[in-house]
């Protein structure tokens, strides 16, 4: 029947039945209008069908007042069964979208039918039913939800004040639950709509149970919430024709049947242009918000002070306004700027269509309405904060933070200022606030900032708008710093309400807090590094706290809500550098420090302020400073300004003339100028304060006063009224009458009108005259970190001392002022609002809470064993590590490391808790997510990975190390009885041996090792404890700890350098340790470098740079064990890095070989030394073909070897030289040929080897080997890499063994000829310096293979390299048998000498081969001849027979092929080598000059008058022998040695230069014969000198008799050269006569026979010099001596006589008249032999005799 009711049209469907009921309902005759209206709607509704060309609030229906009236009728019946099904068909028509029309409050002209619907009900909800209030409610969002009905302002208003009454009054629980939902619901709403300025808006549905939070969670009853949550998603989904909607459920049941039509175009049609529709969204949205926000003002009466009711509605109202601020969107905060901005672009786009006048007003309208939202947060939502801040309601401050908490997330960017306040009001009041805090409160705003906290953005924005902003307070810091406190809890001694259960809650939040801010840090880093393409790996495992940091979004907010506040607002972002940053920072705190300067010492302050440019040095800028700057304090101010020193006053002038007064009267600008400063307690001060400002009042009210004076006298008038009526220890107060009376005259002796001074007697009586800080009108800059900074003295002072009962009076002037400064810092360039996205930011801010989060996680993890709270300290560290490493923070970084690496208490292990092993998971996930940026920080993870390791090992009961590294491989009964021990360890309590008892004894964290204290004893309980700690332990295995080795694979370049750097340390301070050396770290070294070894060489090159140096420092320790261990790891080692291959000219393998050879060469050790030859032999024996550039460091670790002074070690490395050369020579060369001359050089230190011939004379062979691959081209290499000449031998010269060829290739070029020769010098060169080894056969075998390989081989050098080998190979050979150089010192040892094989040999072989590469080597005759010569002056009559021979070969087989010039070569090298040895002979002589034997007269006479002899005569003079110096004996013992030493080799030289001579004269030529008699007459002049010394004799001859040796034969020496010369000039002159003509040799012969002559006589004393003659009376016989003399000298006169002779007669008759008389004296000469007379004879008849017959 009720299908038939209504029609066929769509509202008579619905009408139908619901008119039916209501006339069913009603009573006949109270409500027979009722019954009537339905009744004639029924009959019409029969007749109507749907059109919907009809344009009524009532789809399809033309009339739409009749079919509505009967609802209104029903509704205003209030009779319960009416108004029911009335409201039932009401919520209908809504939710199902039939009425569609404008609502507004229905006005008296013509009430819109609808209008009259919605006012029924809202009246209706008085009737105190549960159903009707639960109808009305759902009516009323239903009209709310419907997109076809828009609502106006007032009109919502006044839905939501209904819902608002119901919510209040409610009869229920839960229809007050179900208001409160609807009203959340309808915000929801409606500001959805407002945000897109559509009705066709999503929204969020509201969650009942969240509403609860805060409030009225005593209204629940049972199932009231589902059943409200329930009622509220019916309302919401069922209006299913919303297209649109995301979200629409399946209509109620019996509404299957109705087919509803999208409306979409309908609605849009009837706004479609319509500028009104437009705005009136909006302006209900903002309506609703001023409204709400006045509502939460409202306070309670002082006669009502417990008014529930308004507190209810007050707290009602914030919530709605907090389900609003959820749900906001970005048109909230969307400014002037950003509106232009879009606008005028979008307008742009569309200029050419849109009339530019209409254009330019739609603009400004959208201006005007967007701005306004933004306005109205300003000023009404900040008041309601700021008024309801002053209440104690729990509730109320939970709301206001959660309302602040969405303030600061989606609108900081436009709030600056005011958040700027609020946070310092709200928070950190209550943060700082430690003593006696509210659990609740303090709990709120700690569950706060953890919110707030988790935002990363809103950290960095927080810090950056306000601590990095001089007018702006250090909310960051002050945050941190009330953690800390707060952290830390009461201090000791202090009083507190705190029970220990609260303040360990408010420790663990705070904890939790710091902990979320640098872990929101660490994201914003990672996020911006990211952005910056830095690569940054984290790989977090702490499963417990994985809480992401998205932004606070709760089911009430819609999608915007998640959204950060910079994504939502770009234009308030502005593009700000860190170093700007950096500046405005340091700005901020050096003015801070200059503020709290001057409140301290004000003149100290400013100065500050001028040096560092803070301030001008000007009275002006200062004056501006003090006026405008906040945190200065008042009462110093005021002092400054007194004083009355020239600057000071003019800053007072300058402050005073910066205010201006114009328009006001005196007692107004009186209170406005005293508003900055107190004034000063000293009376001259006020005056001249007082002084200045009535000057500067009259000069800007020239009509006020006749003169300043009067301004003056009533100023201090002022004041003194001031302090009289405000002051409560004045009793008798000033009337009015004496103020007037006081005043009289005072105007140039006028009186002022009394009804002015009455005027200003009654303002300062009424209002105190205070300075800003006392007053409610704070000023607007807040710069410090503290309240009066702020500029919020006044605030607090206020408003949280007001109460609920007293909300006005003057706190309503501070909070009117406080409106008045949000509007006013709304409009300042201080407000801009800055975002950056450098991560370099973090700096600052790390370095502003590093240390209050060290400070709180390390008290917190100290004294707490609360699993919970030490977890977040742990992860705290763990973030706070990650912000600092990354950013390059090295001393905070390490302060986090090292906090956390002393809380592992690994160090003392026996105190160790749970705690403690959760740091070391910590310390591992530190290495693992922060290994690219440790750095240093890596030395105190890898200790206490060693600590931890070092444990494990105990509880496991391996045996420590150090019974690996002792010095004794024996087993000790100790260790026996030691060792069952370790393997019960965990078992028994009662252990006590020195290793666990070390350990359990503990030591500080800095100590080396473990157990580093050995005093005192160990109690079985703390075995237990420690036995204990170790089951602890085994929460983490060996994966954990190896992990970290392995992955450092992962590690950067950097980063693996310096993780190797403290890897050696760690290492380093493990086997250094005295006590338990271990290799812990050693082992990890290796498998560190295992897992690295694919890295890049550059890379490899400087990790083992450490790695080298490393070994080389362990290698050469004094513990043996420790030295071995460390040897095989780096073989290990080196056997990894061989087995990768080596291209070629690669150094890689010679570096990592090299600390091998620098062991070698520094090490004490034999069996250090024999280990690396034999881990050498092995490495390169198992990995030869892979050898290439470490051929270098093998040979120089094999040639470090051959000179030990071990034979076995010698032998030992030989035997692999040998198989190296034998076997794998071709490897030697195959990469690189340079490595050809390490392994000469190698075995030319073998060869040196004195333990074994053997050994040098297999290495000699080696040489010939290696020159025989040499001279074969066995080098394998490319010409085209063959290194220079010059490069080699600058190589060369760092070894002794070619320092000539380094000077050579300094000159010449030599690879350009043989690319060899670099290859031949240094293994022709250490043969020649083996010639001179001290051993016979090693000499031998040297000069044997030394020229037999330059016999052999010599055909392949070039011209320019032989120049090379015969100056720094073979002449060298001879340098220190040669005796070119004489010892300057005659008592130094002489130098090293060949016997006479070696010198034979070596003659023999320089001969051979100078004759067989005589083409080669000619030029180098001189040099040749030069050397074999030099043998000659050797001593050892070997040499010099080798070098007669030489000599003698060299002419015999060469005389042929040599040119004169040749020839003459020879005898000058001869002659050279003659006169060579007397610069040194005769510097010898002069020692004798220095020594004397007696006088010299005296013994010459006696020399001469004793028959007996001088020697005689000498000993009988002096007396005892004994008496002579022992030191000038031997002296002239030595000279006398050398002297027939010298006389020897002059002899020597001259006869060699004879045999020569005689042997090839047929082939001398004129210049040779020359050399030749030019060589006889040098010695023959020498020989005369030497003889001729008569003082040097005597000397000579006393010291051989004193020494009983033969005197030196001086004579002889003289006969044999004048012999020689005298048969050489009488040949020539017989033989060639036209070469004696040539050269003079006639007149040379004479001459020689002349001097024999002479010499003879002289010996005879017949020829005496001339001054010396006197006359002969008679001859005495001549004494022995002198026979003797002449007996030597007769055979010399003899053969000059016969010479005489024997020449032609011409010849001597030219030299007659010369001779003659030198004859006669031969004549009377006594002859010892009877020679000379026949001779004599035979000269008189055949050459004196013809001539005088011929006379």
């Amino acid at each position: 029947m009720s299908s038939s009711l209504g029609g066929q049209s769509r509202c008579g469907w619905l009408l139908g039945p619901s008119l039916d009921k209501i006339i069913k309902n009603a009573a006949w005759r109270k409500h027979s209008h009722i019954v009537a209206a339905a009744k004639s709607a029924l009959d019409k509704l029969e007749t109507l069908t749907d059109d919907p060309s009809f344009s009524t609030p009532l789809y399809g229906v033309s009339d739409p007042d009749s079919l509505i009236l009967p609802l209104i009728l029903a509704i205003d019946s209030s009779s319960p069964k009416v108004v029911e099904p009335a409201l039932d068909c009401a919520y209908r028509l809504f939710s199902l979208r039939l009425i569609r029309c404008e609502i507004d409050l229905p006005s008296d002209d013509s009430p819109s039918i609808i209008s009259r619907l919605v006012d029924s009900v809202c009246k209706c909800n008085g009737l105190g039913e549960e159903i009707v209030e639960l109808a009305v409610l759902k009516t009323l969002l239903s009209a709310v939800r419907s997109t076809t009905v828009l609502i106006r302002a007032d009109c919502v208003n006044q839905i939501v004040k209904t819902c608002y009454n119901i919510y209040l009054g409610g009869v229920n629980g839960t229809n007050q639950i179900c208001a409160k939902a609807v009203l959340a619901q309808m915000m929801t709403i409606v500001f959805a709509r407002v945000e897109a300025d559509s009705l066709l808006a999503t929204f969020n549905t509201v969650s009942v149970a969240e509403l609860l939070e805060f409030n009225d969670r005593n209204l629940n009853e049972g199932s009231s919430v589902l059943f409200v949550q329930n009622l509220i998603n019916d309302v919401v989904y069922t209006n299913v024709g919303d297209a649109n909607h995301d979200a629409i459920a399946s209509p109620a049941p019996e509404l299957q049947e109705v087919k509803v039509e999208s409306p979409s175009a309908e609605g849009e049609s009837g706004e479609k242009d319509d500028l009104s529709g437009y705005t009136k969204i909006r302006d209900a949205g903002v309506m609703v918000f001023k409204n709400l926000c006045k509502l939460s003002m409202k306070f309670s009466s002082q006669e009502q002070s417990d008014d529930q009711i308004l507190l209810r509605g007050k707290m009602l109202s914030l919530e709605l306004l907090k389900v609003i601020m959820d749900n906001a969107g970005p048109l909230w905060s969307t400014n002037e700027r950003q509106v232009i901005s879009c606008l005028l672009t979008e307008s742009h786009s569309v200029n050419c269509s849109i009339n530019i006048n209409l254009q330019s007003s739609y603009l400004l309208i959208l201006n005007i309405l967007l701005y306004r939202f933004l306005n109205v947060i300003k000023q009404f939502l900040c008041l309601s904060l700021l008024k309801n801040s002053a209440l104690s309601v729990m509730s109320i401050f939970q709301l206001l933070c959660s309302i602040f908490q969405s303030l600061l997330l989606k609108y900081r960017s436009v709030l600056k200022s005011e958040i700027g306040i609020f946070f310092p009001m709200l928070i950190l009041r209550v943060l700082e606030y430690i003593l006696q805090p509210s659990f609740i409160q303090k709990m709120t705003i700690l569950n706060l900032l953890d919110k707030i906290s988790q935002d990363s953005q809103i950290m960095i924005d927080i810090f950056v708008n306000y601590d990095c902003d001089v007018d702006s307070p250090n909310i960051f810091e002050r945050t941190v710093n009330g953690l800390l406190k707060t952290a830390l809890g009461p201090p000791p001694g202090s009083t507190t309400t705190l029970t220990p259960v609260h303040d360990l809650t408010f420790r663990f939040e705070s904890v939790k807090c710091l902990v979320t801010i640098v872990k929101s840090m660490g994201v914003w880093m990672d996020q911006q590094l990211r952005i910056s393409e830095y690569s940054v790996v984290r790989n977090t495992s702490d499963n417990n706290n994985d809480t992401s940091l998205e932004s606070s979004n709760t089911s009430l907010g819609g999608d915007e809500a998640s959204l950060p506040d910079f994504e939502l607002h770009q234009e308030a972002i502005n593009d700000h550098s860190t170093a700007t940053l950096e500046q405005r920072r340091a700005y901020k705190l050096e003015l801070q420090k200059g503020i709290s300067l001057f409140n301290r010492k004000p003149s100290k302050g400013i100065e500050f302020l001028i040096s560092n440019k803070k301030i001008d040095a000007t009275p002006e800028a200062v004056a501006l400073f003090l006026k405008n700057t906040s945190g200065l304090n008042e009462t110093v101010i005021g002092d400054y300004l007194g004083e009355r020193e020239d600057f000071l006053l003019k800053v007072m002038h300058a402050y005073v003339d910066s205010f201006k007064f114009d328009g006001m009267d005196f007692g107004e600008a009186i209170r406005f100028f005293l508003r900055g400063f107190r004034l000063p307690g000293e009376a001259q001060k006020i005056d001249r304060i007082m002084e200045k400002f009535a000057e500067r009042y009259c000069k800007c009210n020239p009509n006020s006063f006749t003169s300043a004076d009067t301004a003056y006298v009533l100023a201090y008038s002022v004041i003194m009224l001031n302090t009289d009526a405000h002051n409560s220890m004045v009793k008798d107060k000033m009337s009015k009458a004496d103020f007037i009376r006081n005043n009289r005259g005072i105007d140039d002796g006028k009186d002022l009108p009394e009804e002015n001074l009455g005027a200003l007697y009654d303002q300062i009586v009424k209002n105190e005259i205070k300075m800003k800080a006392d007053t409610s009108a704070p000023q607007s800059k807040q710069t410090n970190s503290v309240n009066r900074l702020l500029g919020l003295d006044g605030i607090l002072n206020l408003v949280w001392k007001q109460t609920e009962e007293k909300p006005m009076g003057a706190n309503g002037a501070l909070i009117k002022h406080i409106q008045e400064q949000f509007k006013e810092k709304s409009g300042k360039s201080e407000s801009t609002y800055y975002a950056v996205a450098d991560a370099a930011i973090l700096r600052f801010m790390v370095e502003v809470c590093w240390g209050p989060m060290l400070a709180a996680f390390s008290v917190t993890l100290d004294q707490s064993d609360d699993r919970a709270a030490t977890n977040y300290c742990l992860q705290g560290f763990r973030h706070a590590v990650h912000v600092t490493a990354v950013m390059g923070m090295q001393t905070q970084r390490d302060a986090f490391v090292t906090s956390v690496a002393k809380f592992t208490y690994l160090h003392c292990a026996a105190d160790m808790k749970q705690k403690n092993v959760d740091a070391v998971k910590t310390i591992i996930a530190i290495a693992i997510e922060n290994g690219n940026y440790l750095q240093d920080a890596w030395e105190h993870i890898l200790t206490c990975l060693s600590r931890f390791e070092h444990l494990q090992l105990l509880g496991e009961g391996a045996p420590s190390d150090a019974s690996f590294l002792s010095g004794s491989n024996v087993e000790t009964p100790e260790d026996k009885s030691m060792r069952p021990s370790f393997s019960s360890l965990k078992k028994k309590g009662t252990l006590q041996n020195p290793v666990v008892m070390a350990v359990v004894r503990g030591s500080s964290y800095d100590s080396t090792s473990l157990g580093a204290n050995t005093a005192g004893l160990v109690t079985p309980d703390q075995i237990s404890n420690f036995i204990s700690n170790l089951n602890l332990l085994e929460q983490i295995g060996n994966f954990e700890l190896n992990h970290i080795f392995a992955h450092s694979q992962r590690l950067d370049s950097e980063a693996i350098v310096a993780f190797v750097k403290a890897l050696c340390k760690v290492s380093m301070s493990e086997l250094q340790s005295p006590t338990d050396p271990r290799v812990f770290s050693l082992t990890k070294i290796v498998e560190v470098a295992h897992y690295n070894m694919n890295r890049i060489r550059l890379v490899w090159s400087r990790i083992w740079s450490v790695l080298s140096d490393f070994f080389v420092s362990v290698g050469l320790s004094e513990n043996l064990s420790v030295a071995i261990f460390v040897m095989d790891s780096l073989r290990q080692l080196s056997m990894k890095f061989l087995e990768r291959e080596e291209l070629a000219n690669y150094n890689f393998q010679n570096e990592f070989l090299r600390p091998f050879v620098i062991v070698m060469q520094k090490s004490n050790s034999v069996e250090i030394r024999e280990l690396i030859v034999r881990c050498i032999s092995q490495m390169i024996l198992s990995r030869v073909s892979n050898v290439k550039s470490g051929w270098k460091s093998v040979f120089m670790a094999l040639t470090a070897a051959a000179a030990d002074e071990r034979k076995n070690v010698v032998v030992l490395a030989f035997e692999t030289m040998e198989k190296i050369v034998r076997e794998y020579f071709p490897y030697i060369t195959e990469t690189e040929t340079a490595t050809f001359t390490d392994c000469v050089r190698c075995l030319i230190t073998f060869t040196n080897s004195r333990f074994d011939s053997d050994v040098s004379l297999n290495a000699i062979a080696f040489l010939r080997f290696c020159a025989v691959k040499l001279a074969e081209g066995g080098l394998i290499c490319n010409t085209e890499t063959a290194i220079t000449a010059a490069a080699v031998a600058a190589a060369a010269a760092d070894d002794d063994l070619s320092i000539s060829v380094a000077k050579e290739a300094d000159k010449e070029t030599l690879m350009d000829v043989d690319k060899n020769a670099s290859y031949w010098i240094p293994l022709l060169s250490g043969l020649s310096l083996l010639t001179s080894d001290p051993r016979l056969a090693i000499r031998k075998s040297s000069l044997e293979v030394l020229f037999n390989i330059l016999k052999d081989h010599g055909h392949v050098f070039s011209r320019l390299f032989w120049i090379t080998v015969i100056n720094s190979v073979i002449f060298p050979i001879f340098k220190n048998v040669s005796g070119e150089k004489e010892d300057k010192d005659p008592s130094s040892p002489k130098p090293a000498c060949w016997d006479s094989e070696t010198c034979s040999v070596a003659t023999r072989c320089l001969i051979d081969l100078f004759i067989n590469f005589f083409g080669v080597m000619r030029g180098h005759l001189g040099a040749v001849v030069s050397l074999v010569a030099g043998l000659l002056k050797n001593t050892g009559q070997g040499c010099a027979r080798s070098g007669v021979s030489g000599l003698m070969r060299l002419a015999g087989e060469l005389g042929g092929v040599l040119t004169e010039d040749e020839w003459s070569c020879i005898f000058v090298s001869l002659k050279e080598t003659a006169a060579s040895l007397l610069p040194g002979f005769l510097k010898l002589l002069r020692i004798m000059d220095r020594i004397e034997f007696g006088s010299s007269n005296a013994a010459q006479s006696t020399f001469y008058d004793d028959d007996d002899g001088g020697q005689t005569t000498l000993t009988s003079r002096n007396g005892m022998i004994e008496d002579y110096d022992d030191d000038n004996l031997q002296t002239a013992g030595y000279v006398v040695s050398r002297m027939k030493t010298h006389i020897s080799t002059q002899l020597l030289i001259m006869q060699v230069t004879t045999d020569i001579y005689n042997m090839q004269q047929h082939l001398l030529k004129a210049s040779s014969v020359k050399v030749v008699l030019e060589l006889f007459s040098q010695t023959v002049t020498h020989a005369r000198n030497l003889s001729s010394d008569t003082s040097l004799h005597i000397k000579l001859q006393r010291a051989c008799s004193i020494l009983e040796i033969p005197d030196p034969p001086v004579v002889h020496f003289e006969n044999e050269s004048y012999q020689n010369i005298l048969n050489t000039l009488h040949h020539l002159l017989i033989s060639d006569p036209s070469l004696s003509e040539q050269m003079g040799i006639e007149s040379h012969l004479f001459s020689i026979c002349e001097e024999i002559i002479q010499i003879y006589l002289s010996c005879c004393r017949l020829q005496q010099p001339k001054q010396q003659q006197k006359p002969v009376h008679w001859i005495l016989p001549l004494n022995s001596a002198v026979k003797d003399e002449l007996g030597a000298r007769t055979s010399l006169l003899v053969s000059a006589l016969r010479v005489l002779s024997e020449v032609e007669q011409a010849r001597f008759r030219r030299y007659a008249c010369t001779l003659f008389p030198l004859l006669v004296e031969l004549v009377r000469c006594e002859h010892t032999s009877r020679e000379v007379q026949p001779v004599l004879s035979n000269l008189f008849q055949t050459c004196i005799g013809p001539i005088i017959m011929n006379a």
